[in-house]
């Protein structure tokens, strides 16, 4: 045993292990190898290779070198660097890198090919059979199909030995892209940022390019103007587009398919981890060149990565909130710097943190300002809820019915738009006055009037709704407050009962493959009222659609959140731009109980630039982001005298470092999940500090109890 190997494991582990090579293994970085735990056999990745020079104990050696394909060294960078930034263990995002190599494979499939055996007896019909039979082996029912015979004629070839039957593994096929087909026509506005890009391209290295477009610009023909170029250049470079919305990848992936006359692989947690192991071999070999993906598609083992879109990169679902803490927008340009690749951010609504960096020239800033063909931005209109609010019981204003009904008698669709799922946010005792909320937990139930349930969307409890209350026990006593979307649908469908109504929220929408059919339905026409969240507000095309009413403008103004008045902004630009992007003029109705303020002013004027100057300008006063940054702290425990007693200490051991504010401890708004009491800390600090660095050496000061959980989020999101 001459070399030692440090093997990192998909672990929440501070560190990778040292194991003993055995003589003849081999080894080499990257590759996938399983080793001895305590009394487990584990699978990891070797990230160095040293030779042995003795020690005062022996090492354990690795057990076995696994066949699967090993991780390149770009993707091996691009995790320690990833856990660097998040301060986590390497191993957390090893484990959302392995995720594919672990899923398990596809069965066997039975396929038959030529023996070598004459027929005891030859036919027209089973000469057609062998003559079929020549070349990749198929299995007996498409060799029946490809010969034009009976399932009878393969099972007697068989039988004689003319035919044998092996089983094969499957592989993923990927048809390799053609980037010379032809792709959509341009107008001029594209064309020049097209080729702006392709410049960028060509320069070769790290670039990031802001495409800021408009709603229906064409923004996602302009990149895949850029994805062909790259691909047309080398004839192993790959590329890939990030998605935050699992609804958005099947428009995206017929349009690559129509692009490059080949399908690209699909990467997502709707996809079954047969084929999500097929995708996973497949780009680690090289084999797969295009992958149209949610944000863990950033952690595919890519050989040689040239171009990464993140598409709609503004919106929040990028960021992941669990587990290993990142965003997508932010990992995807590390990425792209480590792999030496282009990286484009696109969206009509950039972030503010994409806005700086393009205006201090950081990033290429192209600009998309009128819609594609005849298109034109649709008319903002604002309905005062003070002045003309909705009837007793009702949650659509008169303006608002008036404009559908209009709508619905030109044989035009309408989309309303409320990001709130479910029927009533929430359920009170008329009794008593309780709150029904989930075990353990301050977030309040969400009726569900499809399902008969109350649900936890926060925890994911769920019980059948009470006929009494559980606290008081009066019956008949629970009542509904305030509107989901499920609540605005049973409106519409009583106003407008000869329309038809559909509603669009992860709740009704289980998987990419009812998102695709609910999309396709809309697109015909099948649907004359969308009632929907933020899953149809973003990246679809209804060519019908010219009327958006949002039922609550304001809904996401409220909470006091650092992004609330961005956040509302790029979600209320994203659902009216849904309307009028075919040859229809279109137009959007926003209730509100705020008309004056900065965000509804702003839609209402189309002005965007006057609101991110504003913005930006109080940010800019207050040190937030992006003119400072900021990180969360949050410490979690199940005995509140315990928690309190360890914040305090920590508040006690945080660095006094120049530039660095730290507030709190504090309790969380929500302050119990699953049982667990919630203190957090908010960390201010200029640009100039390296946040990261801070941050690690103030956890490395505290040792917490086996009951307190400490997590941390770089650039938090969530301020709950």
């Amino acid at each position: 045993m001459s070399r030692i190997a440090s093997v990192l494991l998909p672990m929440p582990l501070p560190e990778a292990f040292d194991y003993a090579e055995p003589d003849g293994m081999g080894l080499e970085v990257g590759d996938q190898v399983s080793v001895p735990l305590g009394p487990r056999r584990l699978r990891g990745v070797v990230t160095a290779l040293r030779e042995a020079l003795g020690g005062n104990r022996p090492l354990k050696p690795v057990a076995e070198r696994l066949e699967d394909p090993r991780l390149p060294p770009g993707t091996l960078e691009f995790i320690q660097w990833a856990a660097r930034y998040a301060v986590d263990e390497p191993g957390q995002p090893l484990a959302i890198a392995l995720r594919g190599a672990r899923a398990p494979k596809a069965r066997p499939v039975r396929v038959v090919e030529l023996s070598g055996i004459a027929p005891a007896r030859a036919t027209p019909t089973r000469s057609r059979v062998l003559e079929a039979a020549i070349g990749a082996p198929l299995s007996p029912a498409d060799l029946a199909r490809a010969a034009g015979v009976s399932s009878g004629v393969i099972k007697a070839l068989i039988d004689e030995g003319a035919l044998t039957v092996r089983l094969m593994e499957a592989e993923a096929r990927f048809d390799d892209p053609d980037p010379s087909c032809p792709g959509a026509a341009l107008n001029p506005s594209q064309a020049a940022a097209a080729a702006a890009l392709k410049a960028m391209l060509a320069e070769g290295g790290f670039n990031v390019a802001l495409l800021d477009g408009v709603t229906g610009s064409g923004k996602t023909e302009v990149y895949l103007e850029a994805a062909a170029a790259v691909l047309a250049a080398d004839a192993t470079a790959q590329v890939l587009i990030l998605l935050p919305e699992i609804a958005l990848t099947q428009a995206v992936i017929a349009r690559v398919a129509t692009r490059f006359g080949a399908a690209p692989a699909e990467w997502h947690s709707d996809v079954a981890p047969p084929a999500r192991r097929r995708v996973w071999e497949a780009v680690a070999t090289g084999r797969c060149r295009i992958v149209v993906g949610a944000r863990s598609a950033l952690f595919l083992p890519f050989t040689n990565l040239a171009l990464i879109v993140v598409d709609e990169e503004h919106d929040a679902s990028f960021k992941q909130e669990e587990g290993f803490i990142y965003h997508a927008r932010d990992l995807a340009v590390a990425r792209g710097k480590i792999e030496d690749a282009a990286v484009v951010l696109a969206s009509a609504t950039p972030s503010l943190e994409s806005f700086r960096n393009a205006e201090t020239g950081r990033y290429r800033w192209l600009r998309l300002t009128t819609r594609h063909g005849a298109a034109t931005l649709p008319d903002i209109t604002l309905i005062d809820l003070r002045e003309t609010p909705p009837d007793a019981g009702r949650w659509l204003s008169p303006p608002l019915v008036k404009a559908m009904g209009e709508t619905f008698a030109r044989g035009e669709q309408t989309l309303l738009f409320l990001n709130r799922r479910g029927y009533a946010p929430l359920v009170l005792c008329k009794a008593c006055g309780e709150r029904l909320c989930a075990p353990d937990t301050d977030s309040g139930l969400v009726e569900h009037r499809y399902s008969g349930r109350l649900v936890c969307h926060l925890t994911g409890f769920s019980m059948p709704k009470p006929k009494a209350c559980p606290h008081c026990g009066a019956h008949d006593s629970l009542v509904s407050i305030g509107p989901g979307v499920e609540r605005v649908e049973e409106e519409a469908r009583s106003l407008f009962p000869q329309a038809r109504v559909a509603v669009f929220s992860s709740d009704t929408v289980y998987d990419a493959r009812e998102a695709r059919r609910l999309i396709e339905a809309m697109a015909d026409g099948q649907i004359d009222i969308l009632v929907a969240t933020q899953a149809a507000a973003k990246g679809h095309n209804f060519p019908s659609l010219t009327l958006a009413g949002v039922v609550d403008a304001d809904l996401g103004l409220r909470g006091g959140d650092l992004r609330a008045a961005e956040r509302t902004y790029q979600l209320l630009a994203q659902a009216t731009g849904r309307a009028g992007r075919k040859d229809r003029p279109g137009r959007a109705l926003l209730q509100t109980w705020a008309p004056e303020h900065a965000v509804m002013q702003a839609l209402a004027a189309q002005d965007r630039d006057a609101f991110v100057a504003a913005e930006m300008a109080e940010r800019e006063l207050a040190g937030m982001p992006p003119f400072g940054r900021l990180a969360a702290v949050i410490v979690s425990g199940l005995d509140p005298v315990q928690l309190e007693s360890f914040v305090q200490g920590m508040a006690q051991a945080a660095p006094n470092t120049p530039g660095v504010a730290v507030y709190g401890p504090a309790d969380a708004p929500l302050g119990l999940i699953r049982g667990r009491r919630r203190k957090r800390f908010l960390v201010r600090a200029d640009r100039t500090v390296d946040l990261s660095a801070y941050m690690a050496a103030w956890r490395a000061r505290v040792k917490p109890p086996a009951a307190i959980r400490v997590a941390i989020d770089i650039d938090p999101y969530s301020f709950l």
